[in-house]
């Protein structure tokens, strides 16, 4: 099933996930600061490694402070909402202009949506998902 990406006279709208994150973007033309869930992005993701990860989409299509990002992000630990949050910049960007940013962004595995999941518990596994009953000796 492929995202809903809509394209209106001011917006560019794209929905990013990972695991149970999901990141609804709102992307711009602007170089005002990026906003997460009404708390900018730098105190959201801290970190020069997170920053790293969620200003990617911008530098690989070499278009930083070129569009202003508003998203809302929903669901999963801060790690998979920096996944659902760059899935979903680089879907609005590709939604922007497919034709020069698709390739690269597809080639650096941004568009790719990464689908792992915790496993779920098992029927007669003795609780866990992975373990086996303990079988008697005697």
């Amino acid at each position: 099933m492929a995202a809903r990406k809509k394209v209106s006279n001011n917006f560019t709208f794209a929905v990013g996930r990972r695991r149970t994150s999901v990141a609804r973007v709102r992307l711009s033309r602007g170089s005002e600061q990026h906003i997460v869930n009404n708390i900018v992005i730098g105190e959201y993701f801290p970190g020069d490694e997170q920053k790293r990860l969620w200003n990617r989409p911008f530098q690989i299509t070499q278009t930083e402070g070129k569009y202003h990002v508003t998203a809302r992000i929903e669901g999963g630990g801060k790690r998979g909402q920096l996944g659902a949050f760059v899935h979903g910049v680089a879907r609005a960007l590709v939604a922007l202009d497919s034709e020069n940013y698709k390739p690269l962004l597809r080639k650096c595995g941004l568009l790719t949506r990464d689908p792992r999941a915790r496993q779920r518990r098992m029927v007669g596994m003795g609780g866990k998902s992975r373990r086996k009953k303990q079988s008697p000796k005697r």
